[in-house]
């Protein structure tokens, strides 16, 4: 599993980082840049020379604590825990995940944990909290497959769309080719699996997929996917935007969460005595999300502009129910073609989300169908937007906010200091935008994320 900073020693971290430097040093690599992603959903970064590495993997990197409570325009609020300015916490990064990359020639990336300057865990990181949730899993005889899709904007120097040929359409693939198989190489160069990548809907807007892995281990990759087409754009002097929405009433960029549950090398999503082969640890699993959506779209959606995109008609998943290949149901069953690839996509979430707050917080609700025993409701065989009794998610931040706040399973999971920030940052996010029209809403934030 991820998180070597857990598992080794001061010593042992030396040790391990010396042996990478030297191969690093022998791959022309000159820096190593670690990364984490704030409660706002934004990347952060430090790095140090190749040289710094020993004692970084050793005593990590200085991180100020005060970005557990920044806001998407780098403002700050306060949570009942934060410090201002005052303290300190220390980047410690995970070698097993350390990439040269591609698009990037010198440079290397890894994830990192944080801890306090004593060197406990930070119980505001994001990363921990979602090791935690994937350990509590694991202690049940259960492991968890997950893969989240990365759909971004390319923009032109102009930061409009750089393409607006048809969506899905030829046009724009053949006018992107060489961009296109750059990433592609850029992220296969990386040790990625790339399952499909092609033009998605709306203008200028591309899709890639990565083959499933553990829990932690796929919200690393979906920030190292991201860096790499954010790199390679600029080699070829394009923008990118992964913001819920770039274009107002146009279809957003998500990140849809794809899971399948597994049990001593079998999926659970298969050949069960369930709906449409679900086992009962699965069917209960999948309840327990479904059951605390609305509160789960503050990790998953925390953007003003993510209701924006999380409408009916935009395959968005604007309603709380499931369905076999229902692509307007926020919970869509998918058999796939093989007892291996049957999984289930939750497609409400956007890449505006930290993606560690995402597959805890998914975990923790399904651990909690999973105690209760707690059944799916029916399932919804047709399209929701033309059923009056379909349930619709929260329709805007505040609402989501409202729902977090009342859930004491959330609460829990993610331990108070972690939870009393996100509710901040969240909070003060949907004071930042009240009022603004929709139009300054999708203009403050296309290039945030």
């Amino acid at each position: 599993m991820a998180g070597m900073a857990t598992t080794y020693s001061r010593a042992e971290r030396a040790a391990r980082a010396r042996a990478a430097a030297t191969q690093l040093a022998a791959d022309g690599i000159d820096g190593v840049v670690f990364g984490w992603v704030d409660n706002a959903g934004l990347t952060r970064v430090k790095s140090v020379p190749l040289g710094q590495l020993e004692h970084a993997a050793e005593y990590g990197v200085g991180a100020v604590p005060c970005f557990d409570v920044s806001l998407v325009d780098d403002s700050f609020t306060t949570a009942p825990s934060s410090t201002g300015p005052v303290g300190d916490l220390r980047l410690v990064p995970d070698l097993d995940r350390l990439t040269p990359l591609a698009a990037q020639p010198g440079w290397a990336w890894a994830p990192a944990d944080r801890y306090t300057q004593g060197g406990a865990p930070h119980p505001g990181c994001q990363r921990r909290f979602a090791r935690q949730v994937t350990e509590t899993v694991e202690r049940r005889g259960l492991s968890m497959r997950a893969g989240i899709e990365v759909e971004w904007v390319v923009a032109d120097t102009t930061g409009a769309p750089a393409t607006f040929g048809p969506g899905y359409g030829m046009t724009r693939f053949v006018e992107h080719s060489d961009y296109l198989r750059e990433v592609l190489r850029a992220l296969t160069a990386q040790g990625l699996a790339v399952l499909q990548l092609h033009p998605e809907y709306a203008a200028g807007q591309f899709e890639v997929s990565v083959a499933a892995e553990g829990p932690v281990e796929a919200a690393d990759t979906t920030m190292l996917v991201r860096h790499t087409i954010r790199a390679v754009s600029a080699r070829h002097g394009l923008r990118v935007s992964y913001a819920p929405v770039f274009t107002e009433g146009s279809v957003g960029n998500g990140a849809h969460l794809h899971l399948s549950l597994w049990r001593q090398g079998r999926n659970l999503g298969h050949g069960g005595p369930g709906p449409h082969g679900l086992h009962p640890d699965a069917e209960q699993f999948f309840a327990g999300v479904l059951a605390e959506l609305p509160a789960l779209l503050a990790l998953g959606a925390p953007s003003a502009a993510s209701y924006l995109r999380l409408v009916p008609s935009r395959f968005a998943g604007a309603y709380r129910c499931w369905g076999l290949e229902n692509r307007e149901a926020a919970l869509r069953l998918i058999t796939g073609s093989t007892a291996g690839q049957a999984n289930a996509e939750l497609k409400c979430f956007d890449a505006a989300a930290n993606p560690y707050l995402v597959v805890g917080g998914v975990l923790a609700a399904g651990l909690a169908g999973l105690e209760c025993g707690l059944p799916l409701p029916p399932e919804t065989p047709s399209d929701p937007v033309a059923l009056f009794a379909a349930e619709r998610l929260p329709a805007s931040l505040p609402e989501a906010v409202d729902a977090f706040e009342k859930s004491a399973l959330l609460r829990q999971a993610l331990g108070s200091e972690l939870y009393e920030a996100v509710l901040a940052v969240r909070r003060a996010e949907a004071e930042l935008f009240a009022g603004r029209t929709d139009a300054d809403v999708v203009e403050a934030v296309r290039w945030r994320y």
